[in-house]
């Protein structure tokens, strides 16, 4: 491999930007959300014990992780092709492969052969983690600051989307065609939504050799770049904070369902399919507000619908569960949470420098997944046990409120010779 160039484009314009993200954010979860759902069924069939099925969380370790890696990718690159077009390219095929091959591996009706998939699996997702890398990476070079509100909006949609197809669509798929059928189908979509990033000429953006004024950063100080900038530690202290209120409250939320005495086929449509509408509508109307708005001011609104909406969940664990009621509040916290994801990820994404992108946004990626997964959302089931499904939607409430109120401590303008580029 070797250093990319600076190279003089014509920019691209608005609509092939939208196709591309589009298309390279909905196919990298597509797979993932495909086997979230269907891999502890197929594992279970075939006779695997509860303690491997049990492992599968293990599976999200190379998104949490992933920034561990990230500096290898904003380091190396094939100049040729694009620096992080080329990494697209070759773990887009690579997870083509594979999938191919777990297709295969579902005809071992052996226990061996479900710790192959198992395997099989891990790879997939952490190819997928490492491809979303390099896309946001090429994602921060590709948007201009004016252009990052919408731009993340259809990140986010298109995860919603490949939510959609690949945990329930492809779900009904498996049940009709068959295990192999079905991935070998998720292959080709995924080796499909290579074909509009072909024709795109990356501007590259990184210097071509050492005696470069900027030469390229160890892989240590590439890691820790992104720490060492003034107010880091608090912006990523914030990013944990603004999302921890809404991920306890939404934890809680379906086995509050449950104890309703909903079935799994309501929960599934309210919670996946007319709440990923929701996601989908609220990421897209986000992209749309966040410019006329401003960061700081989108953060802040968002925040503030996004700390209603998880107070209306209080109201079916005070006995108002009508299945309006329930709809209701069940779609407006998915809406309200995409609405204040999107400005946040627009925020992470003017803090990216775009000489080390890929190392800047997948660090406060993973961040935002130890606030989303981790700490209080992971303990919202012990804080429930004590103090009731209506206790821990008020503490997500409070706890939302208060991050509405650092948005204009944390949120500065930024500095650009840093690459930072949001509106305050």
């Amino acid at each position: 491999m070797s250093d990319s160039q600076f190279t003089s484009l014509s920019p691209p314009k608005p609509a092939f930007k939208f196709l591309l993200l589009t298309s390279l954010y909905t196919s990298q979860f597509i797979p993932s959300a495909f086997f979230f759902q269907a891999l502890p069924i197929i594992l279970r069939q075939r006779g695997a014990s509860l303690e491997m099925i049990g492992l599968i969380g293990f599976l999200t370790l190379p998104w949490m992780l992933k920034f561990l890696w990230a500096p290898l990718i904003d380091r190396y690159g094939w100049w040729r092709w694009g620096h992080y077009k080329s990494w697209i390219i070759v773990l887009q095929s690579l997870l083509v492969l594979t999938l191919i091959v777990c297709g295969t591996l579902s005809e071992l009706e052996t226990i061996q052969g479900s710790r192959l998939l198992f395997q099989g699996v891990f790879l997939v997702v952490l190819l997928a983690a490492t491809q979303d890398i390099a896309t946001d990476a090429l994602a921060v070079n590709l948007l201009k600051p004016e252009e990052r509100g919408w731009g993340n909006g259809i990140q986010s949609a298109g995860r919603a989307i490949g939510g959609i197809l690949g945990g329930g669509i492809m779900l009904l798929i498996l049940n009709r065609v068959g295990w192999q059928t079905s991935v070998w189908m998720l292959a080709g979509f995924t080796l499909l939504a290579l074909l509009p990033l072909l024709p795109y000429r990356e501007v590259n953006v990184h210097p071509v050799n050492s005696s470069d004024d900027r030469p390229r950063l160890s892989y240590l100080k590439t890691l820790t770049a992104f720490l060492r900038r003034p107010h880091a530690l608090p912006w990523l202290g914030f990013i944990i904070f603004y999302v921890t209120g809404s991920s306890m409250a939404a934890t809680m939320f379906r086995p509050l369902l449950v104890d309703l005495g909903l079935s799994m086929a309501d929960i599934g449509w309210m919670t996946g399919i007319v709440g990923s509408i929701a996601a989908i509508i609220g990421s897209l109307l986000a992209g749309v507000l966040i410019r006329p708005l401003g960061r700081r001011r989108s953060l802040a609104i968002f925040g503030i619908i996004q700390a209603i909406a998880v107070l209306a969940l209080a109201l079916p664990a005070l006995d108002f569960h009508n299945p309006f009621l329930l709809y209701a509040v069940s779609t407006g916290e998915v809406f309200a949470r995409s609405l204040a994801n999107t400005a946040l990820f627009t925020v992470m994404m003017d803090k990216s420098h775009p000489q080390t992108a890929g190392s800047d946004y997948t660090l406060q990626s993973s961040v935002f997944i130890v606030g989303h997964h981790v700490g209080v959302p992971a303990l919202s089931g012990f804080l429930a046990s004590n103090l009731g499904y209506f206790g821990v939607f008020v503490m997500g409430f409070v706890i939302c409120c208060i991050s509405v109120g650092l948005v204009a401590k944390v949120v500065t303008r930024p500095q650009t010779q840093l690459g930072w580029s949001s509106e305050a």
